[in-house]
């Protein structure tokens, strides 16, 4: 049997690297101190602009000029975003979304 050394220390580095950033937040911002306006800031605008990033990520490939015109994509989307005005459950929305896609590209746009 056959030692891989790099293979231990990759393995090692990356348990290193995953356990310091698990605990600098409770190391830098811990003690009873206050957490910083900047942190609270970004706590509240992060994920919104995230959740942009993925929509232009997911549409980025959307070709408005093929055959189907972009419109498996755009029902999908109109159907997550009215989905979750609703119902208020984010994996809902997503998953439901996708699904409607799938069926889309698959069975109806084919």
């Amino acid at each position: 049997m056959s030692i891989d050394l790099h293979g231990m220390v990759l393995v090692a580095v990356v348990a290193v690297v995953t356990m310091l950033i698990r605990f600098l937040p409770f190391l830098v911002f811990g003690g009873g101190r206050p957490t910083p306006r900047f942190i609270t800031y970004l706590a509240g605008v992060l994920p919104c602009a995230i959740m942009a990033m993925l929509v232009v990520y997911c549409l980025r490939g959307v070709d408005l000029l093929g055959p189907a015109h972009g419109l498996p994509e755009l029902i999908a989307a109109a159907a997550v975003v009215g989905l979750h005005c609703w119902k208020k459950n984010t994996l809902l929305s997503i998953a439901a979304g996708t699904a409607l896609y799938m069926v889309l590209v698959q069975v109806v746009f084919v």
